[in-house]
């Protein structure tokens, strides 16, 4: 992986700072609408983000989050096999497509082969990670994972055998899971802990998603990267320490709460591509912004971006302002970043993430945030 930036003090290999490009590609909404079929798949498959936080410990689910768009390159195996994943603080497992799925969504994508590793082993386990349309199964195995040119050996991951049908549409092949480990499907070590036990990195990451350019998106395992960011870093304690999970305060607009009224929990989650409220709070954004309903849309005027209103995330006591040239996303029309969930938690995914760069610490069980430049 020539593209990979390795930095190391002399000094220790624990301090190493571990940086992972990342890609922004084409979202399988953008592939979908070019083809004239994403009416069709978005009835067929329907979104519902908060999937992906409804389940019981070790029963993982994801959702067709068709906006998805970042996504780094890794390699498993020896010698290696590379996958485009999905780094994603919202889930714990890594997983990619094996030769033995013959789903569509595994037609399309690499498939890992077992019998070109020499490093590989079988764990013996079944792996069945539930979707909001479908499911993931397989099974976990060993072998040498490397990720920002960084050897991480005898990592355990999973290797689909079926695949749910809208991952066809999806640019990556797989996921990389960085929450906590309680959370991992049939009790798999998370990548990002088993470099920390190795003491190939310190126990933390971040990440910079620029909204501007794709050249400068990035992950950083171990490090923070202060030319990327602004001002005091504001560090958020979580609330519960299985996803990144920590307090909002209120969302405002003007200075007047018009959601999470009183507070609110909410998920940091690079894996999700909007930012998800209740259906009456996001109802309320979308109309303090003069929005209107759509298909299941939030659609604006484009001509109006200039004049929207700002929206501002208030947490542990710090505002965290959102302009309309953040929170609303142009393509076959203007539409606003804000949709609804089914429950009352809340998701702040990539269209909170590309304003504001996010430092998660295990060691501190924090959440950092930063404005980005």
């Amino acid at each position: 992986m020539k593209w990979a930036i390795v930095l190391c003090a002399m000094v220790a290999l624990s301090e190493c700072l571990v940086r992972v490009p990342l890609i922004k590609g084409k979202t399988a909404r953008e592939s979908l609408e070019e083809k004239g079929l994403w009416e069709e798949y978005r009835k067929r498959y329907p979104y519902n983000p908060t999937d992906k936080f409804g389940y019981a410990v070790g029963d993982e689910q994801m959702t067709n989050d068709a906006d998805l768009a970042y996504f780094g390159v890794i390699s498993i195996g020896t010698p290696p096999q590379s996958f485009k994943v999905i780094f994603d603080t919202g889930s714990s497992n890594l997983w990619v497509p094996s030769v033995y799925c013959s789903s569509a969504a595994c037609n399309n994508h690499q498939k890992f082969s077992p019998s070109l590793s020499s490093t590989y082993k079988n764990a013996g386990k079944p792996l069945r990670i539930r979707y909001g349309t479908g499911s993931m199964t397989g099974f976990l195995a060993y072998d040498t994972v490397e990720v920002g040119g960084i050897q991480v050996p005898k990592q355990i991951f999973g290797l689909s055998q079926t695949e749910a049908p809208f991952m066809s549409h999806m640019k990556a092949d797989g996921i990389l899971g960085l929450a906590f480990p309680r959370l991992a499907a049939s009790g798999a070590q998370p990548v990002f802990n088993n470099m920390v036990k190795q003491g190939l990195v310190q126990d933390y990451f971040s990440v910079y998603l620029s909204r501007i350019t794709s050249k400068y998106i990035f992950l950083i395992f171990g490090g923070v990267d202060n030319s990327h960011y602004t001002g005091a870093i504001t560090w958020v304690p979580l609330s519960a320490e299985t996803y990144w999970q920590i307090t909002v305060d209120s969302i405002t607009v003007n200075g007047n709460v018009i959601a999470c009224h009183g507070g609110c929990q909410a998920i940091v989650d690079t894996g999700t591509s909007l930012i998800i409220g209740p259906t009456s709070d996001i109802s309320s954004i979308n109309s303090a912004v003069g929005a209107t309903m759509n298909n299941g849309d939030a659609v604006v005027n484009c001509k109006d971006i200039s004049s929207m209103p700002d929206i501002t995330i208030n947490i542990h006591g710090h505002a965290f302002t959102l302009p309309a040239s953040t929170y609303v996303r142009s393509g076959y029309s203007c539409r606003t970043g804000f949709s609804h969930g089914r429950s009352n938690l809340w998701i702040l995914g990539d269209v909170f993430l590309r304003e504001y760069y996010s430092i998660y610490n295990m060691a501190d069980n924090s959440v950092g945030l930063a404005k980005s430049v």
